[in-house]
């Protein structure tokens, strides 16, 4: 048990001691603090009420440090994490696979940033992500949530929403799978695009309901694929009953696709000036 009352204050006293397969309890406050997880298969959760994570930074990196596979958080909200690089993250991972559900990222640079592990998973349930991104112009980007090349990375039935500057998700993994979730650049986002592959990878992108606002940053796409030279074996881009609205004057793409692998555009929906796919592929 961490908070009030407890022998172990703040979240960073029990990542202190922490072993693994240990369950981490956080009740309901406000915590000025940061942690750095370095055993594997943790789980932090809140109970009793909102926990939310201030910092400052970890190792000027994150709140939340992700040292060791199998860090699991539930429940907790991220906020204003900043860094000398200007690629703060609420969450960091640089040790494995993570699994986020139920949580909020509010205001950072990047909502989660995580590193390469070939083996490694990013699943992502049921969370918010609002007004994350680069700060200004120049910085290094940051993003709602930005993965390495890892094995997988996962995002069901979650938001984003106001990103600023850089992507609402970019993911250099082999596979990337966005369902069920609500992405939106709002009336005041200036987001580039709403998911970046940048690497190609297999992709599924279904029953999403997604926006772009009429202050993007890039006008151009909002779901690219392979825009930095496709790096992964990519077989399937099934893009799929989906509800996409552009509110920018200028025509973008729905789907800008630079890998030779054919996009399968299936049963979406568009509004607004929209070409539905550039590059190899079909639309139904």
């Amino acid at each position: 048990m961490v908070g009030p009352g407890e022998a172990l204050q703040r979240p960073s006293a029990a990542a202190a001691i922490a072993q693994r397969g240990d369950r981490v309890l956080v009740r309901a406050g406000v915590y000025r603090d940061c942690a750095v997880w370095r055993v594997p298969d943790v789980s932090v959760e809140a109970v009793g009420g909102p926990v939310v994570i201030t910092g400052p930074v970890c190792e000027r990196r994150g709140l939340f440090i992700a040292a060791a596979s199998g860090l699991s958080v539930t429940g907790l909200t991220f906020r204003g994490a900043r860094a000398p690089t200007g690629n703060g993250a609420g969450i960091l991972a640089h040790g494995g696979s993570l699994t986020v559900r139920d949580s909020r990222f509010e205001n950072n640079e990047n909502g989660i940033l995580t590193g390469g592990a070939d083996d490694a998973v990013l699943l992502v349930e049921r969370s918010v992500f609002i007004g994350n991104g680069a700060l200004r112009e120049g910085w290094e980007c940051a993003h709602g949530i930005y993965a390495g090349r890892l094995g997988r990375v996962v995002i069901r039935d979650s938001r984003f929403e106001g990103t600023r500057i850089c992507h609402h998700i970019k993911s250099r993994a082999a596979e990337t799978e966005v369902t069920g979730t609500r992405i939106r650049d709002g009336r005041h986002g200036d987001s580039s695009y709403l998911i970046d592959l940048p690497n190609g990878g297999n992709a599924l992108i279904r029953g999403n309901r997604l926006e772009k606002g009429p202050r993007s940053d890039n006008p151009a796409q909002a779901i690219a694929l392979g825009f930095e030279g496709v790096s992964h074996p990519t077989t399937r881009l099934l893009i799929e009953d989906n509800i996409f609205r552009n509110r920018l004057p200028e025509r973008t793409e729905f789907v800008g696709n630079r890998t030779t692998t054919p996009a399968m555009l299936v049963g979406n929906r568009l509004s607004g000036p929209v070409i539905p796919l550039r590059g190899p592929g079909e639309v139904r």
